[in-house]
């Protein structure tokens, strides 16, 4: 039997590494897992709880008592939270403006590395996030690094929010994205960067049809490999 493999995608945010990991794990009919719409919907629990953000205890407390679920309703990932669908919700502005805090918190990133590594166990997963390679799936079978050049993923995150019915003048975008940048490379817990062993793909002038054949394409070659070794 062919083994499924683990698949870990990173990269900063606009690189577009959600689309293409959502798409690649359809195409391979592999489960897909958002590490960062995990996060989101702990920061989406913490404002709505009015937990202090800055007291770490108590962020990381609310964060053990929350229960995060994925399903998938057609081709769409619905996010749940206790329960409730925040898959809309968790991608508005001021999420996207507080998560950095939340993230940068290492008892939560603690409390998700363990659901993260738990969702990944029998394979057959592409799991994307900052530091999936790094630090949650350091053994996975490929690891792939996304990125792009500033200007692009700031053009990317608009015409995103635009879709959401949020207009944000470019400017604005870039910069909050050059702020979480900064953010994630530099904290002291898991900073973003792309492991030793990834495979590094510059998506600024390629589609997302082009991004997920190039994986697709690597993780079918792994497969084989497999396949051969086991013979």
């Amino acid at each position: 039997m062919k083994r499924k493999l683990t698949i870990a995608i990173d990269g900063p945010s606009g690189s577009g590494k959600s689309t293409t990991a959502r798409m690649s794990a359809q195409k391979l009919g592999y489960t897909y897992v958002d590490t960062g719409a995990m996060y989101r919907a702990i920061t989406l629990h913490i404002l709505n709880n009015n937990v202090p953000m800055k007291d770490k205890s108590q962020v990381v407390k609310a964060a053990a008592e929350v229960q995060i679920q994925f399903t998938r309703t057609g081709d769409r990932l619905e996010v749940l939270l206790d329960g409730k669908n925040v898959t809309d919700k968790i991608r508005e502005p001021h999420i996207g403006k507080a998560v950095g805090l939340v993230s940068e918190i290492p008892g939560v990133r603690a409390i998700l590395v363990n659901l993260q590594r738990s969702l990944a166990d029998e394979g057959g997963v592409v799991m994307e996030g900052r530091d999936i390679g790094t630090r949650v799936l350091p053994n996975a079978d490929l690891k792939f690094f996304l990125d792009a050049d500033i200007e692009e993923r700031a053009h990317r995150r608009q015409s995103q929010l635009a879709e959401q019915g949020v207009e944000l003048e470019y400017e604005t975008v870039k910069q909050e994205l050059i702020d979480r940048d900064t953010r994630d490379s530099e904290r002291d817990e898991s900073p973003l960067r792309a492991a030793d062993d990834a495979i590094l793909i510059d998506t600024t002038n390629l589609s997302i049809e082009d991004q997920v054949d190039l994986i697709v394409q690597r993780v079918r070659e792994k497969e084989a490999q497999e396949v051969t070794l086991h013979e």
